[in-house]
């Protein structure tokens, strides 16, 4: 069965398009949305999705209609792929996609390849970041929860006979915190 998927960003914007394409192409069943491309909620293509079975295909107007950044789009056709769903493409960039087929299998395999080279490129770019950050002093993550002088006092009050989760208390933080800081351990 052929399942075709419409989504247009505001309700201002017609569907009829991508419903007569869809419908062209012998889509039985087409569910539509009217969200916006970055939502994260999208009721009908959840619905789509969870009405397909292995054997169908799942057909969009143009891919920009299905997922909201190429990562989102190669995790989702990856897994209609384990389920045994085809995907397919009518229109625009990425029409070459139809993973019926062999040809459409290789272009999809090369926008996944592209999906895991973008991700790689974020990463490296992001330990580089961190890494001059570093030189320059500047500490990463979050801010300690208890200053130098704060960790000086619980010393001194430890020092006077107060237990440890008593010091903690005062200083409205959890004993593990408390030791942390007094050993200078990680965030404290």
């Amino acid at each position: 069965m052929r399942i075709g998927y419409a989504r247009v960003s505001t309700d201002e914007q017609n569907l009829d398009l991508q419903r007569q394409a869809l419908e062209a192409d012998g889509c039985e069943n087409i569910f539509e949305d009217r969200v916006s491309g970055a939502a994260v909620k999208r009721p009908a293509l959840d619905r789509a999705l969870a009405a397909m079975q292995a054997g169908d295909v799942l057909v969009v107007w143009k891919l920009d209609r299905l997922g909201r950044d190429l990562r989102h789009l190669v995790n989702l056709i990856h897994d209609l792929t384990a389920r045994g769903i085809g995907f397919k493409v009518l229109e625009g960039h990425g029409a070459e996609i139809d993973t019926t087929t062999a040809n459409g299998r290789l272009i999809f395999g090369i926008f996944a390849a592209l999906a895991e080279f973008e991700r790689e490129l974020i990463r490296e770019r992001t330990r580089a970041g961190m890494q001059a950050a570093r030189r320059r002093g500047v500490h990463l993550g979050r801010p300690p929860k208890l200053t130098a002088h704060q960790v000086e006092h619980a010393r001194e009050l430890i020092a006077g006979g107060k237990s440890r989760g008593e010091v903690a208390a005062l200083l409205g933080v959890a004993p593990k915190t408390l030791w942390r800081a007094l050993n200078g351990l990680g965030e404290a």
